[in-house]
């Protein structure tokens, strides 16, 4: 069960500046942690650095070995479908490697859901998937919009597995990559499903994210 992490106070501040080390290269896989060092310079308690390791340790981040302490795990352990390992890793050095794996999962998952969505979403599922487009096509956030309207999609999916791959679909580094008007594919996608015709979602969603 992974620790509990809420990404406030001084538990949050401390797991942060740990994973801005790790996602910063400035500890690579294998490397050691001197967590007498750590304590000193994040200025917290032992119990603090503790709870913080936890955290870090349940992503699959750090372990522990005998008699040579705690050390950053191999990237093959870390859990890298995490929300925060995800949003660690976005904002860590440069890897256009990972937003491609990142783009190709979409692209495997989003059209077949809004597939489901046609055929499974419910009338207050339609009214949300259309105030997010309606956000989005007044400019006022349109990223927020855009995300709001993906997350919306997932769950008139209906499927409880692929909800929780919001933490994917959720990036925002992943929207309007082109630059281009998202209101008119998104309007599509919208259409199809209100259709309940789930061939035109999927080949809509699919024409969606070949723009981003």
């Amino acid at each position: 069960m992974a620790a509990a992490y809420s990404g406030r106070g001084l538990h949050g501040q401390t797991v942060e500046a740990m994973a801005a080390m790790i996602f910063g290269g400035e500890f690579e896989a294998g490397d050691s942690l001197d967590v007498t060092a750590l304590r000193e310079r994040l200025g917290v308690s032992s119990t603090a650095l503790r709870e913080a390791m936890k955290v870090l340790t349940a992503k699959g981040l750090i372990g522990a070995r005998p008699k040579l302490g705690t050390y950053v795990r191999p990237r093959a352990d870390w859990n890298l479908l995490d929300g925060d390992v995800i949003r660690w890793k976005s904002a860590g050095r440069p890897d256009p490697g990972f937003l491609r794996d990142l783009r190709e999962l979409r692209s495997i998952v989003e059209p077949p859901v809004a597939r489901l969505a046609a055929l499974r979403r419910t009338p207050e599922q339609l009214d949300t998937l259309q105030r997010a487009l309606d956000a989005m096509a007044s400019a006022a956030d349109p990223v927020a919009a855009d995300l709001d309207f993906h997350r919306a999609l997932l769950a008139a999916g209906g499927n409880e597995l692929l909800i929780r791959m919001e933490a994917v679909i959720g990036r925002d580094g992943l929207v309007h990559g082109s630059g281009a008007d998202p209101v008119p594919g998104h309007l599509a996608v919208l259409t199809a499903i209100r259709m309940a015709d789930g061939q035109a979602a999927e080949s809509a969603m699919r024409e969606l994210l070949d723009v981003r």
